[in-house]
């Protein structure tokens, strides 16, 4: 029996190290599970943990409320490298990125994600208009593709359970990244 804290490999601290077993290597069809468990809740909350570490939490406010770039002219001048804002950027799409590295490669339940949570959606859209163009300045076609990846299944998983859902989280998202009035 698997004590708290064990990996579903038997490994405590969540790593995986091969046994007799477990294989080196699993197939995406190995990783596929009916249900979500225990470890893809204990991952969730590790993730939403994280989320409450006070740097990270200013940096996704900022984000949110201010961060009002829609193209890399607009990201250059918005995120000058150095500054605060250029950080704040790094660490919200960063954080994001990783989190979906998570959910694509099956390590916690894509379903279980999705109903749990969706700024990840929120920053996908506020990026995906000038990505292609700083992955050909960056020459990283890999650059953001976690959470691109994640924004479109989520997409479709959406559009199966409340197709309009999403047409109005998007009009939110322009609302709030208009331009403030004085």
């Amino acid at each position: 029996m698997k004590t708290f804290g064990e990996s579903r490999h038997g490994v405590r601290g969540g790593g995986f190290v091969p046994s007799a077993t477990s294989p080196a290597i699993e197939s995406q069809e190995d990783n596929v599970r009916e249900k979500a468990d225990q470890y893809d809740a204990d991952l969730l909350l590790r993730l939403y943990d994280l989320r409450r570490e006070e740097r990270l939490r200013r940096a996704r406010e900022w984000f949110t409320n201010e961060f009002q770039a829609g193209s890399l002219e607009e990201y250059n001048r918005e995120c000058p490298p150095g500054s605060e804002k250029s950080a704040f950027f790094r660490m919200v799409v960063s954080y994001w990125d990783m989190v979906g590295s998570i959910v694509n490669h099956g390590l916690i339940k894509e379903e279980f994600f999705f109903e749990n949570t969706s700024e990840f959606f929120l920053v996908w859209e506020k990026i995906k208009g000038f990505s292609p163009k700083l992955r050909e300045a960056r020459e990283n076609s890999l650059l953001w593709k976690n959470l691109e990846t994640l924004a479109l299944n989520y997409e479709q998983w959406m559009s199966k359970r409340a197709p309009k859902a999403l047409e109005v989280f998007r009009k939110r998202i322009q609302e709030m990244s208009a331009p403030k009035s004085a």
